[in-house]
């Protein structure tokens, strides 16, 4: 067995350190290289989790569950950022600065949820969906400069774009769901 076979994640994110996907990993020692294998796996749930829960039908079943393991996903990656930008402050600051926004934006959305005040439902796909964006907002900041297309778009976009398409996607949903549990309430027989 050579060395990559037996070193497990960390050694094979030390051995891509250069590049990944084409994306370039710093050399920042193998806290950070391993921090960094669980932001990459805790990212890529969230993603998957996030687009299950958006794309769910609004009750039980799919929804919570893939919105738990999203907010579990953010937790880590919330810590991971943490991790590597302790490690590299000058280089990650301004990420660990979104990483905080994204993951208190879904506990925001998921205590909302939780506690049923009165107009829950907007305070949850706001805080849920604005979650959501800072999380593309963090990766398209630290990686579109590398990504085609993306690498010829002025650095103003991989701050705006997420929050340009994201917003009204929030928008639209949240009218669809106030608009779908009006004409529900309308349809329901009056109680007396």
């Amino acid at each position: 067995m050579t060395w990559p076979e037996t070193a497990g994640p960390i050694g094979w994110v030390q051995l891509l350190a250069g590049e990944i996907f084409g994306l370039p990993i710093p050399h920042a020692g193998s806290v950070f290289a391993a921090a960094l294998a669980m932001h990459i796996a805790c990212a890529l749930t969230a993603v998957i989790a996030g687009v299950l829960a958006a794309t769910a039908k609004k009750r039980a079943g799919r929804h919570p569950r893939a919105g738990r393991i999203y907010l579990w996903a953010l937790g880590g990656i919330f810590i991971t950022a943490t991790i590597m930008a302790a490690t590299r402050w000058r280089e990650d600051a301004h990420l660990f600065a979104i990483a905080v926004i994204a993951f208190s934006l879904g506990l925001y959305g998921y205590l909302a949820r939780r506690r049923h005040r009165p107009g829950w439902p907007a305070h949850h796909g706001i805080g849920m969906g604005g979650s959501f964006i800072a999380l593309f907002t963090g990766f398209y900041v630290d990686n579109g400069p590398f990504l085609p297309l993306w690498n010829h778009l002025p650095h103003w976009t991989y701050w705006m774009l997420p929050s340009i398409i994201g917003v009204p996607l929030i928008w639209r949903a949240l009218y669809r769901f106030t608009r779908s549990t009006s004409d529900e309430r309308s349809r329901a027989p009056a109680r007396t």
